[in-house]
């Protein structure tokens, strides 16, 4: 009994210290705080690891953004539905070519699946709720959340977001850092992050969904203009 005073007096001060801090210093160290537990709880299998990015990545970042009287980017209007249009059909053909490598058919789909539309469609259903979990935490609290700082909102996440993208296929790790600012850019002009989850969404249902079949066209040609890297592809 003697020690509830002074937890109460330590949860107190850490409230209060909290309660002092601006809305940016409060969106990144709630951010920092999220991708540790996220790192150490992350499990493997899809199910389990939709239910814990979306109390993570959606309900924890939602909840500080109302709390303040935020959205951090859930909102949708013409210019967020125009602008998700637009940013899917630029990286469509990212998604159609990248799905013909070598590196990436062997690493996708990570999750077992089948083209069967009962196992398919709650599969592409899981995937879109990771991509919503994702886009939350990424564009919504790390960026549409703070734009009050000003485009450079756009530059705060990318290196987590490579960090994250370490194990994914080498061309794939190379882009994250630059579709991170792509999507921030799009998501930031539109003070939504509808954009950047129905590109991100789309193309991991996409994905999977090409690789699961034979290519659609040849990947040499695309092999060739890209043997200049100095990555596997």
């Amino acid at each position: 009994m003697s020690d509830e005073p002074e937890h109460h007096d330590a949860g107190s001060r850490v409230r209060g210290l909290f309660g002092e801090l601006s809305w940016f210093q409060k969106s990144l160290l709630t951010g920092a705080v999220l991708t540790l537990l996220w790192m150490q709880f992350v499990p493997r299998e899809l199910g389990p690891r939709v239910v814990v990015d979306s109390l993570l990545l959606i309900v924890g970042p939602l909840a500080l953004g109302f709390s303040h009287g935020r959205t951090i980017g859930w909102r949708v209007d013409r210019l967020a539905v125009r602008n998700a249009v637009l940013l899917s059909m630029f990286v469509l053909p990212f998604y159609l070519v990248g799905s013909t490598l070598p590196t990436i058919r062997e690493f996708y789909p990570i999750w077992e699946t089948s083209a069967a539309p009962e196992e398919f469609i709650p599969h592409a259903a899981m995937l879109f709720m990771l991509a919503l979990a994702a886009e939350t935490y990424y564009r919504g609290l790390l960026c549409v959340g703070v734009k009050d700082i000003g485009f450079k909102a756009v530059f705060i996440s990318p290196i987590v977001y490579m960090i994250h993208h370490a194990s994914k296929p080498p061309i794939e790790f190379l882009l994250s850092g630059p579709t991170d600012v792509l999507f921030g850019a799009v998501d930031y002009k539109s003070n939504s992050i509808l954009p950047s989850v129905i590109a991100h969404g789309a193309g991991l249902v996409l994905l999977d969904w090409l690789v699961l079949h034979d290519p659609l066209f040849d990947p040499e040609p695309a092999l060739r203009w890209l043997e200049w890297l100095p990555i596997p592809l």
